[in-house]
């Protein structure tokens, strides 16, 4: 079978016929593993091919997945070929299986981060432990790391347990391994060892951060950070509230998101990968290992909703540290809240499928994004609906940037989609500005500020009415998506999604229609399909798309919601994980995992089971997930 075909099937295993199969697996055939501080990618070869430690935002150990040459990688797979590969998840945890299949037998590979759900706890270890179910199987272990995104020089050392890396810049990397692995150093640079496994042998390799020596593996405790990690990650996910028809789907959405939080500070990245490319081939490639204030909060917003309340805590806490009050909020931070690094490219490497150029920070970071406060705000104010308590600090953060809202909100800017072709006055933007007010008045009265509530409301009809007045298209039956010009972009489903104005309202329901109508692609839909000053052709955007089932579930076409849900969430890979952008034939393309992909299926997920158990009620009860918020207790 193709191998991209293999890809978008969950039933069919993928297929090695040689070794040139390996530079062939499409982008999301991998699995994702995590332990709150960085995260790997596993390809369904047994290739770690990406990986950055000790943090998200380091340089890569592994980048096969952007050069198959000069990217490097940890594989362990059989050495006969052909053989077929298929990959689950152990049920509510992160450890990855994945199970090789040949006429010599069968050999399960297991991959997991040691975690424990302790911002302060990190092994920095990267466990792998292969079991013969049946037959006798060789299987090959290549370790070929290369420090500082393949750009620094690494030296290999065989030692008795193992192999020692070493960079030119210090850098230290130990593996580990079962005794009775044959090692040797091959001409690329890498060392390869070989063992035969039969019923009941297992193979371990623990890969090490910061390690110089390496031990017998056992000193590792490898057994047992096992068992502590599927324990953790079992505890974590009991948590889950959500219990309707998509919990499989939710529950993994859910795991995606915790790995995609940096555990010291709170802070959320919108992907654990860069370059990344939103068409195979293209140049719309950029690094993700950043924490977008707006991404990171709706993100927070949708694990709230779904009985994840300590998380929003930390990511409040990330905010109170993060926000200089004199700059105020900005666009994005980097995971302990500091300036994101100017955006290089890096012309050694290839890029995945050669889609260049590869690059490193984010030239973005200097634009100007006026929906971001809205997205914060609209998080605290569930954190507080949800039964949350904002700390006297966070709420003066809170006010501050609101504040600061109120004086920038009749401004242009870029808008939430990153153009490169300057600013505009985008609606999207004065919506989330109208949403910063409106839930912000909510959450002043919880304090007390009956003065800042009054003040806030204020200011929200009057960006509404802005809105109503100059977010309209020509004919003056549908919003817009930029002040003055007939143009749809997605981002107006939130006109919907947020309340802006009741669900039956005409002028919302052409929008929704509008959008639908002009930027749909079979199930899916493009985020926009104007000139944007990037040159490129991208997929459909997925949040997009789990953004119109949730508009079609508040306009009462729940079958239309429901069919839209469905294809999105099956355009997820085999594993449950969504990429940023889908191609019409479902092929993922962009940063992988997203959290906006993750996200936008659990709030979908939870408007459409809402708005289904109101029908079968009988209630008439709007199936938005946001009420009034209750009164407290002031705060001192």
């Amino acid at each position: 079978m193709d191998l991209v075909s293999a890809a978008r099937r969950l039933k069919h295993p993928f297929v090695f016929a040689d070794r040139g199969d390996f530079s062939k697996i499409p982008l999301a055939a991998r699995g994702l593993i995590g332990d709150g501080f960085t995260a790997a990618l596993v390809a369904v070869d047994g290739a770690v091919d990406w990986l950055c430690m000790p943090r998200f935002d380091s340089p890569s150990v592994f980048a096969r997945i952007l050069d198959a040459e000069r990217g490097g990688s940890l594989a362990v797979r059989p050495t006969a070929m052909p053989f077929e590969s298929m990959q689950q998840y152990d049920p509510d945890t992160t450890v990855l299986e994945t199970l090789f299949t040949s006429d010599r037998g069968q050999v399960r590979l297991l991959d997991y981060m040691p975690w424990a759900n302790d911002p302060r706890a990190s092994t920095h270890e990267l466990h792998r432990r292969l079991d013969c179910m049946t037959g006798e199987v060789e299987v090959e272990i290549v370790f070929d790391p290369r420090f500082d995104y393949g750009r620094g020089t690494t030296k290999l050392t065989i030692a008795e347990h193992g192999v020692l890396a070493e960079g030119e810049h210090g850098e230290r990397l130990s593996l580990s391994v079962t005794e009775g692995v044959v090692w040797k150093l091959l001409p690329t640079g890498a060392a390869r060892g070989t063992v035969t496994v039969r019923p009941g042998m297992q193979v371990w390799c623990v890969l090490a951060w910061g390690s110089d020596d390496v031990a017998h593996f056992a000193s590792h405790r490898p057994f047992e950070q096992l068992r502590v990690t599927r324990h953790n990650w079992r505890d974590w996910s009991a948590g889950l509230t959500y219990d309707g028809p998509w919990r499989y789907y939710v529950q993994r959405a859910a795991l995606t998101l915790k790995l995609l939080m940096y555990a010291p500070t709170g802070a959320v990245v919108a992907a654990p990968t860069t370059s990344l490319p939103e068409w195979l081939g293209g140049p719309r490639n950029w690094d993700y290992r950043f924490a977008w204030a707006r991404d990171a909060a709706m993100a927070i917003r949708s694990m709230n909703l779904i009985g994840y309340g300590s998380e929003a805590r930390d990511f409040y806490h990330f905010l109170r540290d993060a926000v200089d009050f004199k700059a105020g909020l900005q666009l994005m931070y980097t995971i302990d809240g500091q300036a994101v690094p100017e955006e290089q490219e890096l012309p050694h490497l290839s890029g995945a499928f050669g889609s260049r150029p590869v690059r490193i920070g984010n030239g973005a970071r200097d634009q100007v994004q006026l929906d971001t406060t809205g997205a914060v705000v609209d998080a605290a104010h569930l954190f507080e609906r949800f039964g949350g308590t904002l700390p006297l600090s966070a709420w003066r953060t809170l006010a501050a940037i609101i504040e600061n809202a109120e004086h920038t909100w009749r401004d242009a800017d870029h808008g939430m989609w990153e153009p490169r072709h300057g600013k505009r006055h985008n609606v999207h933007s004065k919506l989330m500005n109208w949403l910063a007010m409106d839930r912000g008045a909510q959450v002043a009265l919880a304090f007390g500020r009956r003065d800042l509530c009054k003040r806030w409301s204020e200011v929200a009809r009057e960006i509404k009415d802005d809105i109503c007045k100059n977010g309209m298209d020509s004919t003056g039956t549908r919003f817009t998506s930029i002040y003055g010009e007939d143009r749809p972009d997605a981002s107006l489903l939130t006109l919907a999604i947020h309340g802006f104005l009741p669900d039956d309202d005409p002028r919302l329901v052409a929008t929704v229609d509008w959008v639908k109508a002009r930027l749909g692609a079979g199930p899916y839909l493009y985020r926009y399909l104007d000139e944007d000053g990037v040159a490129g052709a991208e997929g459909a955007f997925v949040l997009c798309g789990f953004w119109l089932a949730e508009a079609l579930a508040l306009q009462g076409r729940l079958d239309e919601a429901s069919a839209t849900f469905a294809a999105h969430a099956n355009a997820a890979n085999h594993l449950g994980l969504l990429a940023e952008e889908v191609a019409p034939d479902g092929t993922l393309l962009g940063n992988f995992p997203q959290a906006f992909s993750h996200l936008g299926l659990v709030n979908a997920a939870l408007r459409i089971d809402l708005a289904l158990r109101l029908r079968d009620e009988g209630s008439p009860r709007s199936p938005h997930l946001v009420g009034p918020l209750p009164r407290k207790a002031h705060r001192r």
